[in-house]
């Protein structure tokens, strides 16, 4: 059957559409409430799916457990929180214990692109661990539907690794911010583990990847904070315990970071634009701590199949970033970055489907800096724990 002009332009068009939305083109701060939403899922350790068991769980749940608690665990947190762009911070995949990695990338990422969010991703120390490398697992990573992961820039030059790239957030449309930067994130691959000789435990970013962070947008200062996204913590990390003045959360295991330092947190102070780091790797901290101007946190561990500590509940970390009104009406540039957790407890929707909650609920518990929001709809509670402010311009 012939296929008129007109019927061609239309499909051309939603060729063009469809490939625009699979790659995430044109994320955006909300026009009406001037927010944006992310979603950090660290360390799922995914592998079999249904005949893979949990890791540190109650007795009551190790007969039934497996990795399907981990992607009915990731549905219920976007249907609780609705976030603008989901982001995977490594050891997605458990290689040493999956049979197919392919198959396992396609389970673990498989509720974002059923629900056909924007998301992003980057390499920790486990997931090479099968029959793919590393620059294969991020190859396929990024010909995945809906993400916006990267190999590395197009630009030609020689950088150590896969997964190096940054992801611009731009004004919500019909405001004066439109096409312009509001909000910058960066993707970096710190590796797995030490190549050098004399130098033994897990790898660090190098200096070639330092050199894409420097080229990234930073013009912006002012209007464009940045947002920096990893698996394996720095050393700085560690500059941190529970009687700290600015920490919140819980560290329940050391640091386990690089055996040397290289600089990155300098380079991250001496740019001025970040305001925040999030790591996963050591799956029982979740904390969030300030050290020159700059949040380092914890997601907390995701996965089931991941080590955990049976009854402390695998987490989430959300971050919330809201844009300031000007004089005239309009949308300016980011006036506070907010973050909590969610847990997986009996607060959380035991339903991916549940309906839309209604009644608000806040408080703050008396005498600690936590604070908690309730929201009820037949009898069923979410909860949002340890709000840390990261950026807010007065």
């Amino acid at each position: 059957m012939e296929i008129n002009l007109s019927n061609r332009i239309m499909f051309f068009c939603f060729l063009l559409i469809a490939t625009m939305a699979t790659r995430g083109v044109g994320l955006r701060f909300d026009n009406k409430s001037g927010e944006f939403k992310i979603v950090q899922v660290a360390d799922m350790h995914y592998a079999d799916g249904q005949s893979t068991r949990c890791l540190n769980v109650p007795l009551d749940q190790q007969a039934t457990c497996s990795d399907l608690n981990t992607t009915d665990f990731l549905y219920r947190v976007i249907r609780a929180e609705n976030p603008e762009l989901v982001v995977f911070t490594g050891d997605n995949i458990y290689g040493k214990d999956t049979t197919d990695p392919v198959k396992s990338m396609n389970m673990a990422f498989d509720p974002v692109v059923a629900l056909k969010l924007p998301w992003a991703a980057v390499l920790g120390n486990h997931d090479q661990e099968s029959s793919l490398s590393r620059e294969d697992v991020m190859r396929h990573i990024t010909a995945m539907p809906y993400t916006l992961s990267r190999l590395n820039p197009d630009d030609g030059s020689e950088i150590d690794s896969y997964g190096n790239y940054n992801i611009e957030i731009s004004g919500p449309e019909g405001s004066p911010l439109v096409n312009k930067s509001v909000l910058n994130l960066y993707f970096l691959d710190s590796g797995d583990y030490s190549t050098v000789q004399s130098i033994n435990g897990y790898s660090w970013i190098k200096l070639s990847q330092q050199k894409v962070y420097k080229s990234a947008p930073h013009e912006q200062k002012e209007n464009a904070p940045g947002l920096v996204y990893f698996h394996i913590p720095v050393p700085e990390y560690a500059s941190f315990d529970s009687n700290s003045t600015k920490f919140i959360g819980v560290k329940h295991e050391p640091i386990s970071n690089a055996s040397i330092n290289s600089g990155f947190f300098t380079t991250m102070v001496e740019a001025g634009d970040v305001k925040a780091v999030f790591t996963g790797h050591d799956h029982l901290n979740d904390f969030c701590g300030e050290l020159t101007g700059i949040q380092l946190c914890y997601a907390g561990g995701f996965g089931y199949h991941a080590y955990g500590k049976a009854g402390w509940p695998r987490r989430a970390r959300v971050v919330s970033a809201f844009l300031e009104k000007t004089a005239d009406g309009q949308w300016g540039g980011v006036k506070s970055i907010k973050s909590w957790k969610r847990l997986d407890d009996q607060y959380l929707f035991h339903n991916r489907f549940s309906s839309p909650l209604e009644l608000v609920v806040k408080f703050t518990i008396t005498g600690t800096s936590t604070s908690i929001e309730l929201k009820r709809h037949a009898a069923i509670y979410t909860r949002r724990i340890e709000f840390v402010t990261i950026s807010d311009r007065q």
